[in-house]
């Protein structure tokens, strides 16, 4: 199959050419992107007030998180994206096995981080810091406001944790598609689409975990 020939397999009825339908997609990606920054912006900007309200809680409660995971996880998702950036290479190259490989390991990396967040939300159960009529946080004089952090940290890393697992939804659609030869150098735009996608969940959970794990961590 001639690389023309692909193009127009792909092309969309409303657009006129290849190149017109990458940049009508890659505008569209970036808007939905602005969108998912004005919403997680304003669960940060309510996060950064609340603690510079309830400054101790906020840093007591933040000692309770194990910082050893939440850098695990950092490292595993900035692995992630380097197998994502790879994948999108591969298929602008037209490396259809590679395309594969890097992309079963970009899922495997978000499987991982997944796994290990599941594991910090099921020891903060048992450690009885869900907000609820079982919180019980030892030493704290004011556990309503530790709430509040415990309700803004499982909001964020809950919605993050979403994010994470739309992407592996999609990146599983774009295995199969690799799969059947669908992406190379005259067709990639989904995997870079993609791509843009699990770049900014990463670039959300670099911001979370300092905001959550590092700042004023000793009070």
């Amino acid at each position: 199959m001639s690389a023309s020939h692909a193009e127009r397999l792909e092309l969309r009825e409303q657009f006129d050419t290849p190149a017109q339908q990458k940049e009508a997609s890659t505008l569209g990606m970036w808007i939905f992107l602005v969108t998912e920054v004005m919403f997680f912006g304003g669960l940060f900007t309510a996060y950064i007030i609340y603690r510079s309200f309830y400054t101790d809680a906020f840093a007591r409660a933040s000692n309770t998180l194990d910082v050893a995971i939440g850098s695990l996880n950092t490292v595993v998702l900035i692995v992630s994206s380097l197998t994502m950036a790879l994948a999108v290479h591969a298929s602008q190259i037209g490396a259809r096995r590679l395309i594969v490989v890097f992309l079963l390991l970009t899922m495997l990396f978000g499987g991982v981080f997944l796994g290990v967040k599941a594991y910090e939300w099921h020891h903060k159960w048992e450690q009885n810091l869900v907000p609820g009529s079982r919180f019980h946080l030892p030493g704290e004089p004011q556990p309503a406001q530790a709430q509040l952090f415990f309700s803004l940290y499982f909001a964020m890393t809950g919605l993050h944790a979403i994010h994470m697992v739309v992407g592996l939804g999609l990146l599983a659609v774009l295995v199969a598609r690799a799969q059947m030869g669908r992406f190379g150098p005259h067709y990639y735009a989904p995997v870079d689409m993609v791509g843009l996608y699990w770049h900014f969940v990463d670039i959300i959970w670099i911001f979370l975990f300092p905001l959550l794990y590092l700042v004023n961590r000793h009070g």
